[in-house]
């Protein structure tokens, strides 16, 4: 039995063709879906990278790990607590990981046989170089029950596809640094252009349309299906295709201008919590099955803890594969066998990177309860109709006010339940330190010679840019 679990780091599910988007951005992530069971409603519990992932390894979300922040040097994850990888190499498996996450936290590199960085001479990672070590990996052991994890951040920032993907997505007749648009002022004159002048704009260039921003968006997934076909193809060429669970997931989504977020993943809104996870399992798992309910990350270690008691591999020690104690997720086999629709009749959000929030998504609502709102301007709570506000525009929490008050109420009350009397995390992350990434724009800042108040009480590039160049210069 293999077993190959890939993070599509930032994969946004409504910019997938299989999720109802009208342009051609994922054919084989399609296919795969056709062959295998599709999420239409899965979720990111815990935003961003760090905590998603955690929570994913750990089948508990960050309240019960503590670790709820991304970015911070508060956040540990003690050995004790149970571990994917760690479970599946002491139950006999082979296991191993392309990735770059060992960089971000030491837990990541646990439970590996093999943990092979994909960090190297370039910053940024593309899918080839995930490809280019891990297909050679694959090859090595074809023969034995393994576990690889891979991750890939093609559609992460900064969107930098190959030239050739992006005609499909843009109109070449456009010019996207006509001087004349305009529509790329209020992401260059947002709080947070410091910190995407150098990690995002800079390499792009003078872009002024931000149509073409979205564009390169969706070729950046259209380049990553592309590598995810050549991963397919080659398990098919060594003939262990039908023999291997695949599972895709989102780790969070990504907000294309909507809510004043620019082309990044904070907020806890669809486009940023809403993510796909699509699986196949030849022979094992229905083939077009769309599950339609609520499912969350957390539910993918039951789920492939009981793919193998069910498949019961040739030298795998069963009795090592019990389910850890005290998860947050549910095994996923009901509703992939269509017993059920999903696992959860409500999923709890929360991330703690550029804003502290918190919200609950039940079938037809949104709640969302800000307590720090970053870079950014937010009202304290906000309450969306999602059956007839899908894009979550027209804020209730004012004119429902019983409804917004019952699901704080609720938000409280299951926060409280979580932390089993401990601190809360998140209160101990903002007292302490603060948001991770507001720091982070504040030393961009000082470097800069300026303040973060005179900064957010004017938001204005031109402003920053002359004081960097200035600052640079004066070194």
């Amino acid at each position: 039995m293999k077993i190959i679990l890939i993070s599509l780091d930032t994969l946004r599910a409504s910019r997938l063709s299989s999720y109802g988007y009208a342009k051609r951005t994922s054919p084989h992530m399609d296919q795969i879906a056709r062959d295998g069971v599709l999420f239409e409603q899965a979720y990111a519990a815990d935003i961003p990278t760090e905590v998603a992932h955690t929570g994913v390894f750990t089948g508990k979300i960050g309240l019960t790990t503590g670790a709820v922040s991304h970015g911070s040097d508060l956040t540990q994850l003690p050995k004790s607590v149970e571990w994917l990888p760690n479970i599946l190499r002491s139950a006999g498996f082979t296991t191993a990981a392309v990735d770059n996450m060992y960089q971000l936290k030491e837990w990541f590199a646990r439970g590996y046989n093999y943990y092979i960085n994909s960090v190297g001479g370039n910053r940024w990672i593309d899918g080839s170089t995930v490809n280019k070590l891990a297909l050679p990996w694959i090859d090595q052991h074809k023969d034995e029950s393994f576990f690889l994890f891979l991750h890939y951040w093609d559609a992460h920032t900064p969107y930098l596809p190959p030239e050739s993907y992006i005609p499909e997505f843009y109109d070449s007749a456009k010019d996207p640094y006509d001087p004349r648009n305009k529509s790329m002022e209020p992401a260059y004159n947002h709080s947070a252009y410091p910190f995407f002048k150098h990690h995002h704009y800079d390499l792009v260039g003078e872009v002024t349309d931000s149509d073409y921003y979205d564009a390169l968006y969706d070729a950046e997934i259209r380049y990553l299906d592309d590598r995810l076909k050549e991963l397919d193809d080659h398990l098919a060429k060594l003939g262990i295709q039908d023999d291997t669970l695949l599972v895709l997931f989102g780790d969070h989504g990504e907000s294309l201008t909507e809510h004043d977020i620019y082309w990044d993943h904070c907020g806890l809104y669809e486009p940023t919590v809403h993510v796909p996870v699509i699986m196949r399992w030849p022979g094992r798992m229905p083939e077009g099955r769309r599950a339609s309910g609520l499912v969350q990350q957390v539910d993918l270690l039951p789920t492939l803890l009981e793919a193998i008691r069910k498949e019961a591999p040739n030298g795998i020690d069963l009795s090592k594969l019990k389910d850890p104690t005290g998860l947050d997720g549910r095994s996923l086999w009901q509703t992939i066998d269509g017993s059920s629709e999903g696992t959860h009749e409500t999923v709890y959000l929360s991330e703690c990177a550029w804003q502290a929030a918190r919200g609950i998504r039940t079938d037809r609502y949104k709640f969302i309860r800000t307590y720090d709102a970053g870079p950014f301007t937010r009202p304290p709570r906000e309450l969306y109709d999602l059956s007839v506000d899908p894009e979550e525009q027209i804020n209730l929490a004012d004119t429902e006010p019983a409804l917004a008050e019952a699901f704080e109420l609720e938000l409280e009350d299951w926060v409280q339940r979580k932390l089993h009397g401990r601190q809360d995390p998140m209160v101990v992350q903002l007292e302490e330190r603060g948001l991770p990434f507001r720091r982070r724009i504040e030393q961009i800042l000082a470097g800069a010679g300026m303040t973060w108040d005179e900064w957010k009480s004017n938001p204005d590039r031109a402003q920053f840019d002359e004081a960097a160049n200035k600052h640079s210069h004066s070194k």
